[in-house]
């Protein structure tokens, strides 16, 4: 009896011939364990620290009864949409995520579409959100200034220059320091939890007069203008952006020893941690919030600084605070830098984009896609120039990074459903995140649901009365979104876009593969998947 190869025991070789039966070839180094990838995602889904970026649009809009009821709403729900992507990001753990599970799922005569038009939106909230967090950084940086120099006033032109600075660090970072990454996610993710208790045991401890639990869960606050129904929509809008970006250890799955296991898990993992620190964080900071006009009026531009220097009446603790949050925020830039950069490397990869060939180059001796880790840097740097002109423009990107990331994920589970309807029922693997057809129908129609309602929500203006300068674009960017993508399908994607295959039969159990195989994917187009054996 024959002994079988040391490495076809070894699970990144599983791995790489599980994306060779996808199609692929595997051009990254996979350094990234389970640990490192919960803190490399938890890093972007920070739930608490994107809370506190986007606190002034809950203090105005229905306030703390609407702040903590809803992230309480929103992260049940959501719980639905993540075990429903974990189940195929198990089955087709590959850099291209969403369009590439909507490629698999959705019936074969729309699924080239369907994911091409899923790989736009994605795309667009991952460089959007990219954008938002850049610019947030800036914020946190520049409302410690203010609090310090109380005669320093804030420009728009200081705050778009900082998070070019900010884009260029995490630029940086991805190019000569790749290697570094999953180690730096491991350290982001112990700074993240010592920095959540340190500052929420702070600011219960110095806070003499806190607010008592009628203002926080009775007393409505509305100074939108609108009704109390409409004011609640809008102040919902917090929690939508807080627990958002789950989705990214999907497109760090080829750089994972064990993506098949460790992606999903890393996925529910995020979305777990982040739906209890937002809570305990949301709780602390309406407990101990001032007067709420004040709050959110501060000269600092973050409301969070003006409650951190309520409670501890010191500039130097709020600076301590503040820098900590604002360190997170850097490392997430870098964090989106290369989850924005492989997402738009594999797209690519599947000509799904301009000048393909380019943008999916992988450099061989750092083994990183360097052109494309570019064009996001660049992207996300254009999107933070529009703050330049106009708030109302950059609020609209702010909106659509929340947008894209929630349409690329309702699109996943309307294929499923779709494929469910049409006879294309992909039948569900055995692997760890697979579920009884019943509870994965399930699962999806009510994670559908709860991300058409937020799509709609997202069209809100959020206050009265509307403005050309308050009205709310984001339904405008979504259409010219699709219309770019239908116009780039009809003149050049039509004919080259290409997805993953999906080769059961061709699974190895780590003895012997096939030396090479002909595969056909759902669009009905050929592939050569070859041995690196």
């Amino acid at each position: 009896m024959s002994e079988a190869p040391k490495d076809a025991l070894d699970p990144g070789t599983q791995e790489d011939r599980a994306l060779e039966h996808l199609g692929y070839q595997q051009e990254f180094k996979r350094s990234f364990s389970l640990l490192d990838m919960v803190g490399f995602s938890f890093s972007i889904v920070t739930c608490w620290t994107a809370l506190s970026g986007a606190f002034s649009v809950g203090v105005s809009a229905g306030g703390p009864p609407v702040m903590l009821f809803g992230w309480i709403g929103v992260c049940v729900v959501t719980f639905a949409v993540v075990l429903a992507m974990a189940e195929w990001c198990s089955r087709w753990p590959v850099a291209g995520g969403q369009y590439s599970w909507v490629f698999m799922l959705a019936p074969p005569k729309i699924a080239r579409e369907m994911s091409y038009i899923t790989g736009w939106f994605m795309l667009t909230g991952i460089l959007a959100m990219g954008s938002a967090n850049n610019s947030f950084a800036a914020n946190f940086i520049l409302g410690q200034a203010n609090l310090v120099h109380p005669d320093y006033v804030i420009e728009r032109w200081h705050t778009v220059l900082v998070t070019y600075a900010v884009a260029i660090w995490a630029f940086l970072v991805n190019i000569f320091m790749p290697h570094l990454l999953n180690r730096l996610s491991r350290a982001i993710l112990l700074w993240n939890v010592c920095s959540f208790i340190i500052i929420v045991v702070v600011l219960l401890v110095t806070k003499k007069d806190k607010q008592d639990a009628a203002f926080v869960f009775q007393d409505f606050q509305n100074m939108t203008g609108f009704g109390s129904a409409m004011a609640t929509m809008v102040g919902i809008l917090q929690s939508f952006f807080g627990m958002c970006c789950y989705d990214t250890p999907a497109h760090m799955t080829e750089e994972m020893t064990r993506p098949s296991r460790d992606a999903p898990l890393a996925m529910i993992m995020s979305v777990g941690m982040g739906a209890v620190t937002g809570f305990v964080f949301l709780l602390t900071l309406c407990f101990c919030i001032g007067d709420i006009t004040a709050t959110a009026d501060s000269s600092t531009g973050v409301p969070v600084i003006q409650i951190f220097y309520d409670s501890t009446q010191s500039k130097v603790g709020t600076c301590f605070m503040a820098s900590m949050i604002a360190v997170i925020m850097m490392v997430s830039s870098v964090s989106l830098v290369a989850e924005g950069s492989r997402s738009l490397f594999a797209f690519a990869r599947d000509r799904g984009m301009p000048f393909s060939g380019i943008l999916s180059r992988v450099a061989k001796g750092r083994r990183i896609p360097i052109y494309a880790i570019l064009v996001t840097v660049v992207i996300q740097m254009a999107f933070n120039s529009i703050y330049f002109g106009t708030v109302t423009g950059f609020n609209t990107v702010v909106s659509i990074a929340t947008t894209g990331f929630y349409v690329s994920y309702a699109l996943v589970l309307f294929a499923r459903l779709l494929g469910w309807v049409f006879n294309h029922d992909v039948a569900s693997s055995d692997g760890p995140y697979s579920f009884s057809k019943p509870i994965s129908l399930s699962l999806h129609a009510l994670g559908f649901l709860f991300l058409f309602f937020a799509f709609i929500t997202f069209n809100f203006p959020s206050d009265a009365p509307v403005t050309p300068n308050s009205m709310n674009y984001t339904s405008a960017a979504i259409g010219l979104v699709a219309l770019l993508s239908i116009f780039t399908w009809l003149t050049t994607a039509r004919k080259q876009f290409k997805g993953p295959s999906d080769v059961q039969e061709l699974v190895v159990d780590g003895v012997e593969d096939p030396a090479a195989a002909t595969v056909s994917s759902a669009g009905g187009s050929e592939k050569v998947v070859e041995s690196s054996s």
